[in-house]
């Protein structure tokens, strides 16, 4: 009993339930082949009606409840927002299954976008119940195996469609199963006992950030209020006595004082809405008022815009180029591959000893050409081999930038501080991907076809490429500038040095 109960207190046993949970709820066998499915007998649609107005709500849905739920994953402290995805993962599936009208797919892409936009709740948690220390380890645990998960179910779709083992249906009953088993392991995740903003608990030591201490006169220090408190329950028990007798041998307590803007750092329990928008806030401008950061974030949300505009409807650019009921399609196929050689890319650039704040956006601009270029081929050449290549190539030049971009930020950022920037970064890239779904895709704006659609997505990046290539070259045009008039400093004649000092 007792090596039980010490095993659920170490940081092993929530990472490994909310692997196994990422792992059961990325199994999506029937993802690649969504296209074929809706345009196919089984429900009758036309490729017009999921390009212009089905697929649409998923981002017009993703966006409007982004906000509301981040704050709602803080508040709720983070587990029940992972159950709630799972149930509504359970619902988008049932609805794709058993619901057949244009108006019952809308409404199953709009709990879609709830679901994508809970996923924040599935990155966060992990922070809240393990040490700072095991953050990076954590992490890769629960990224490696989300990116297992696609692959297993794209390669796992891919047998099931090319074999003829099961029909579109039963592929959607396995679903079903599989997300079931995901609930239910949700449901096991510990609770945490706190959050970022709304529940923080503060004992005068340090809670899981260096250099975070308690001064005499009651507060706290400026970097503090960015920190993630990690006690558990028996720690805060323990140090709850001795932090009375702190506060009262230094004659300050928390009710002895007015608000103030500086005691925001010691919020205790629930904080008010007002209070943590305004924490929210100030730390979004300290963040960004560094100009490389805001570049960076900058090339981030134009290029996360594109790229999901461009793996949302790529399927639909396969079925115009061999339409699935004609010839063998192996949409799986290609992505268990891309996803596999993106992975292989993200972690390759570890080893890479690249001097990324003088090269890094020369790299964003170069690379992002080249995915244009990609996009080109795959939108003018009328060869399924050719999309299918290009389209491996674009995933995998935009996870190696991406992965760039997000080394780099994170660089020089606290933990939450980082989640912060990357969801505003993401934010950001949403709301670019509505204004550009609105005016091109939905059937209320342009409406264009798929051809049109992908040359836009093209000259986008083609866009992105020219911007972040000159400015690549302008910064190593000023850092070889710099350098060339260091040493006309150190060869000045010495009456000249010390008439400068």
């Amino acid at each position: 009993m007792e090596a039980v109960r010490r095993w659920r207190s170490d940081w092993r046993y929530p990472t490994t339930l909310l692997c196994i949970y990422g792992f059961f709820s990325t199994v999506k066998p029937l993802e690649p082949f969504l296209i074929p499915y809706l345009t196919g007998p089984e429900k009758n649609l036309t490729t017009e009606q999921v390009n212009n107005q089905i697929f649409p709500v998923w981002t017009y849905s993703y966006l409007s409840v982004l906000v509301p739920v981040f704050l709602l994953t803080d508040w709720l402290r983070y587990k029940p927002v992972v159950v709630f995805q799972s149930v509504t993962l359970f619902i988008t599936t049932a609805m794709l299954l058993w619901l057949k009208s244009v108006s019952a797919m809308q409404a199953m892409q709009f709990f879609y976008g709830v679901v994508t936009a809970s996923e924040v709740a599935y990155f966060s948690y992990i922070y809240s119940v393990v040490d700072q220390k095991r953050y990076r380890k954590a992490t890769s645990y629960c990224r490696s195996v989300q990116l297992l998960g696609y692959t297993v179910g794209s390669v796992l779709g891919q047998l099931l469609i090319s074999f003829n083992l099961m029909s579109y249906n039963n592929i959607l009953v396995l679903t079903l199963v599989l997300t079931a088993i995901a609930l239910l392991v949700s449901c096991l995740l510990p609770m945490p006992q706190q959050s970022m903003f709304f529940h923080r608990r503060h004992t005068g030591q340090e809670t899981g950030t260096e250099g975070a201490k308690r001064h005499e006169d009651g507060t706290w220090d400026e970097t503090e209020h960015t920190s993630i408190a990690k006690i558990s329950l028996k720690e805060i028990r323990d140090e709850k006595a001795e932090e009375t007798d702190t506060e009262d041998k230094a004659g300050v307590g928390l009710d002895d004082k007015g608000p103030r803007t500086e005691d925001l750092e010691e919020l205790v329990g629930a904080e008010s809405c007002s209070k943590v928008l305004i924490l929210l806030w100030r730390d979004f401008c300290q963040c960004y008022s560094s100009r490389q950061l805001l570049y960076w974030s900058v090339w981030w949300a134009m290029a996360t815009c594109g790229y999901n505009q461009t793996v949302n409807y790529v399927q639909v650019l396969w079925e115009h180029v061999q339409p699935s009921q004609n010839l063998s399609i192996y949409n799986g196929g290609v992505e268990a591959v891309s996803n596999l050689l993106s992975a292989a890319t993200s972690y390759g650039i570890g080893f890479t000893e690249v001097r990324w704040e003088q090269w890094g956006e020369l790299a964003l601009g170069g690379f992002s050409g080249l995915g244009a270029a990609a996009l080109f081929l795959m939108t003018f050449v009328g060869n399924i081999w050719v999309c299918y290549a290009g389209y491996v190539i674009f995933k995998c030049l935009y996870m190696l930038l991406i992965t760039i971009a997000m080394y780099q930020i994170a660089a020089d950022l606290s933990m939450e501080r980082y989640a912060l920037v990357f969801g505003a970064n993401n934010f950001g890239a949403l709301t670019l991907q509505t204004i550009i779904t609105s005016v091109v895709v939905d059937s209320r704006g342009l409406g264009l076809g798929i051809i049109p659609q992908f040359t836009i997505y093209a000259s986008y990046f083609s866009f992105i490429a020219v911007v972040f290539s000159l400015r690549g070259l302008f910064i190593i045009w000023r850092a070889q500038r710099n350098k060339e008039s260091t040493p006309s400093v150190k060869n000045e004649p010495p009456e000249l040095e010390e008439h400068r000092f």
